[in-house]
């Protein structure tokens, strides 16, 4: 850990004047600094030995052994939680150990989806000319779900999906980009347990990534005036949300030839690819009207400015015949087919859930389930979600210190908001933009600074341990000294006052905190799971119990350390 950010973490937790916290909690925060607080830089430690887990179980398909599970504790129960929603509740501990891990995911496969997006904010007042080039109330909806939605499973998959076919509120130059990202997320909502292939068209005509990406009105070639159509949907569809850049083994490593990886297209390509996607637009006679709902609506086909003639998706020929949305079927159903799509889709799947750098054996196994359900379906993505949740890997802890992955700030947010019962009684849900590093999370839903996502899946943290390791480490790449006190600070602030009317339920805590060690062991538990180091939990337990508990206000201020403490520690950031 290098001394700057020794520095800023002790001086964001041990100042007197520490957000909403008395000062015998920041006494209490500094002396368990030195083991516990240099959070995110020390966690890199528990990653860096290796990769990711065993995978003593078969590569060639689905891992079955674990599928009729039922957890026999609750530190097991918790961890399974953590993966496949954002938190553990003692209900759900129990309802995962009474039903089993498959029970559950059906359980929540089948919960209905609650409010849209679009239509809180519509019922809310932002679909008005005042709001017409304004994002306001996205930020708020999109927590509203991601910390109040009973269905957590989905809003996890669907903040995943988020990650992978990106769209950022921030790149949105038209009317009602509020709106627009809205109506996407409830797109990746409503396809998310479905098919890729559905997925991948949903994603292609939606009016925001047509206007994220230029697909929206991007026209036909012209010779007299030189335009050519616009390339970048037909590159990024490739690279980023169908076959990647290199052709890839069944188990996700690179096909070499010459002891080099294999291109899976060209720059020709991309431009042959291009001349499909033309002629698309918003399914509405006037884009810069009062109404808005068309930005719920798939974009179509305008043929008089779809290019003409033969086209080309890879090595497959579009006839000349094939008007725009024929075209666009053999495209989608060309690059759908890949083999690539399996591993490459699969792999990142698993690194949004369950850890960073999944074994080749994890990833092939994934992959033959996304390349058939045991049905003869291809791309059945409720299946692929299931088999990652209940692979062994994902299921037993590796035993080497490179399992597991970096939570996200995000998550860590929602985790501990929907692990303290946080709700908002007048159905503001105000904790806002967070992507500042210096105050806040530098990272905030739908709001990524590029296509890119906010961390690339193939990231090595360089000049580390985990560089000299090779291991694969995405959310390290929001991890620096400016994150890693900003996080903090917000966190405690939002410990000590809540936000907003958004306020923090501290009861069950409270019964138990005239026993340290008791508190401590709870919130770890609903937190990490059975993750922590018996070390790290003397470190808090000691340094909580430094807090006098004789009164009400004493036991409060117990409270908020010990969540404090936790959420600062490595071995919770790092799910394991």
């Amino acid at each position: 850990m290098s001394p700057a950010l020794q520095t800023d973490t002790d001086t964001a937790l041990g100042a007197d004047d520490a957000v909403g916290l008395p000062d015998p909690e920041s006494r209490a925060m500094a002396t368990a600094s030195s083991s516990s607080v240099a959070a995110a830089a020390m966690a890199a430690a528990l990653l860096a030995a290796c990769g990711g887990g065993g995978g003593d179980s078969p590569a060639g398909g689905p891992d079955t052994a674990p599928q009729t599970a039922v957890p026999p504790t609750d530190a097991q129960a918790a961890r399974f939680l953590g993966q496949a929603g954002f938190s553990a509740s003692t209900t759900d501990i129990g309802t995962v150990k009474s039903v089993g891990y498959a029970a559950w995911l059906d359980q929540q496969f089948a919960a209905p989806r609650t409010q849209s997006h679009f239509d809180w904010l519509t019922a809310k007042g932002f679909a008005v000319e005042a709001y017409r080039n304004s994002v306001a109330g996205v930020d708020a909806t999109l927590w509203r779900k991601l910390i109040g939605s009973p269905d957590q499973l989905r809003q996890r998959v669907v903040l995943a999906l988020s990650e992978i076919f990106v769209v950022s509120m921030n790149g949105l130059p038209v009317s009602w980009p509020g709106l627009a990202t809205a109506a996407y997320v409830d797109m990746l909502e409503e396809r998310c347990f479905g098919t890729f292939r559905a997925l991948l068209e949903a994603v292609t005509l939606s009016p925001a990534m047509g206007v994220y990406l230029a697909m929206r009105g991007n026209r036909k070639e012209d010779a007299k005036t030189g335009r050519q159509p616009d390339e970048n949907y037909a590159r990024e569809v490739m690279q980023l949300f169908t076959i990647g850049l290199s052709q890839l083994n069944p188990d996700g490593t690179p096909k070499t030839s010459g002891g080099k990886s294999i291109d899976t297209y060209t720059l020709a390509q991309i431009t042959a690819l291009a001349r499909v996607f033309t002629g698309w637009d918003f399914d509405t006679a006037a884009p810069n009207g009062a109404d808005a709902s068309y930005m719920k609506r798939p974009m179509v086909n305008t043929a008089s400015r779809f290019s003409t003639g033969a086209k080309q998706v890879l090595d497959v020929t579009i006839p000349d015949t094939a008007d725009g949305a024929a075209a666009m079927k053999i495209a989608l159903d060309t690059l759908a087919a890949h083999p690539n799509v399996g591993p490459f889709i699969g792999r990142q799947l698993i690194q949004r859930l369950v850890c960073s750098n999944p074994s080749p054996a994890y990833v092939q196994r994934i992959a033959a389930v996304f390349d058939n359900n045991g049905q003869g379906l291809r791309g059945d993505l409720r299946a692929v979600v299931r088999a990652i949740l209940l692979d062994t890997e994902a299921r037993q802890p590796a035993a080497n210190p490179g399992g597991g992955k970096l939570r996200e700030p995000v998550q860590r947010l929602v985790q501990w908001a929907r692990t303290v019962g946080m709700t908002s009684p007048g159905d503001l849900w105000a904790v806002g933009d967070t992507s500042n590093p210096a105050s806040r999370l530098g990272q905030s839903p739908l709001r990524s600074g590029s296509v890119f996502n906010f961390f690339r899946p193939g990231y090595v943290p360089p000049n580390s341990q985990l560089g000299n390791n090779g291991v694969t480490a995405p959310e390290f790449q929001l991890c620096n000294e400016s994150t890693v006190a900003g996080y903090l600070n917000f966190m405690q602030g939002l410990i000590g006052n809540g936000i907003g009317d958004m306020k923090p339920d501290y009861t069950a805590d409270l019964a138990v905190a005239g026993d340290a060690a008791a508190l401590v062991q709870r919130q770890a538990l609903l937190l990490a799971g059975g993750g922590l180091s018996d070390t790290t939990l003397a470190t808090i337990t000691t340094a909580v119990a430094t807090i006098n508990a004789s009164t009400d206000a004493g036991k409060l201020n117990r409270v908020k350390a010990s969540w404090l403490l936790l959420l600062a520690a490595p071995d919770y950031q790092v799910q394991k």
